[in-house]
């Protein structure tokens, strides 16, 4: 009886891989040596947030059950940061807050056509503004095509999950031409 209480359930273990897998690809090398979003810290947390940010996005565009898992998607992305740890200094707290920032500026320029807020948030967000405008035109083409494939994906409830290669999306969009 007891140990029920401390099982994983099946929708714990979806919950694992989603997660796992927006981590994963957020630590996509290609991130890093080929777009030139900052290998820090912050630049990392970055990414994760903005992978969260749209698998959230499309989870919200479902029926419950499924719509629930982006609450709990959101907890374990939490529990990961440590927020909401009482021994965690309030400073970890603002990852929350950032974390609802971005995520309100994401949601705000993807329902606009064209790019041009999408870019303007992701050069503020991911490349603090410091890096050349073109980065974030090339990010933005990512994040577009990331948007399409996850309005595809229907596996969510068994924790499947699928996001573009970084790199094909980064060399299509060169050979358009954008910067």
């Amino acid at each position: 009886m007891i140990s029920k209480l401390f099982r994983r359930t099946p929708r714990d273990e979806s919950i694992a891989r989603l997660y796992g897998t927006i981590v994963a690809q957020a630590r996509a090398p290609a991130f890093y040596q080929i777009y030139g979003v900052p290998d820090t810290v912050n630049g990392r947390l970055e990414m994760i947030m903005l992978h969260a940010v749209l698998v959230l996005r499309r989870l919200e565009s479902e029926a419950m059950p499924i719509r629930a898992l982006g609450q709990k998607l959101f907890d374990q992305f939490c529990r990961d940061m440590g927020v909401g740890d009482l021994a965690v200094p309030r400073k970890m707290h603002r990852i929350g807050e950032a974390f609802y920032g971005r995520q309100a500026a994401y949601r705000g320029a993807l329902e606009l056509p064209g790019d041009e807020r999408l870019t303007a948030v992701l050069q503020r967000n991911i490349f603090a503004g410091e890096s050349e405008r073109g980065a974030a035109v090339v990010l933005a083409a990512y994040v577009r095509e990331a948007v399409r494939r996850l309005a595809a994906n229907d596996g969510f409830e068994s924790g499947q999950l699928t996001f573009p290669d970084p790199e094909e999306v980064f060399l299509r969009t060169r050979q358009r031409g954008v910067p």
